[in-house]
């Protein structure tokens, strides 16, 4: 089970507090978590994971394994920029937004377009000819959203079998 955080690199002190509590839930139910590998939102997911004993992988933008945060378990430089954004969204099974800034709207953007399902902490809303669109499931704190993202894991595998 591979679960995405995405969000941002340069968070308020409130969303790096909700992300870390979202990677300390993922790493206490087992879940490996893929995220960007850098600061910010992927740092704090790393964290809280590692903090829980977790497994992390970071998906780096550059080719410097030394960027990586301090608790990513699995370094994958790639440099290709925020292209490497599409190697996120296809290793993890759900994605989990928290926060986020353009890179982040661009990986709900290519999750949705790979039809890979999108839990989101207090991230964008989108909207299609002025409706609210429903892609992303909205949560209501870090628990919520793990909750949520470990239903929609669960009923994709009984959906492959």
């Amino acid at each position: 089970m591979i679960i995405g955080v995405i969000g941002a690199g340069e968070p308020t002190p409130e969303i790096y507090s909700l992300a870390e509590t979202v990677g300390e839930e993922l790493g206490k139910r087992g879940v490996t978590l893929v995220c960007g590998g850098l600061g910010g939102v992927m740092e704090a997911a790393c964290r809280g994971a590692k903090k829980a004993g977790g497994t992390t992988i970071g998906v780096l933008p550059g080719n410097d394994k030394s960027s990586a945060n301090p608790w990513v378990d699995v370094t994958i430089p790639t440099g290709m920029g925020h292209s490497r954004n599409v190697i996120i969204v296809k290793t993890a099974e759900v994605i989990i937004a928290v926060g986020g800034a353009y890179g982040t709207l661009s990986e709900i953007g290519h999750s949705l377009a790979e039809q890979v399902p999108v839990v989101g902490l207090k991230t964008w809303e989108i909207f299609r000819e002025g409706q609210k669109d429903k892609s992303i499931t909205i949560a209501e704190s870090p628990s919520d959203a793990v909750e949520k993202a470990m239903n929609m894991l669960n009923e994709s595998n009984i959906v492959k079998k």
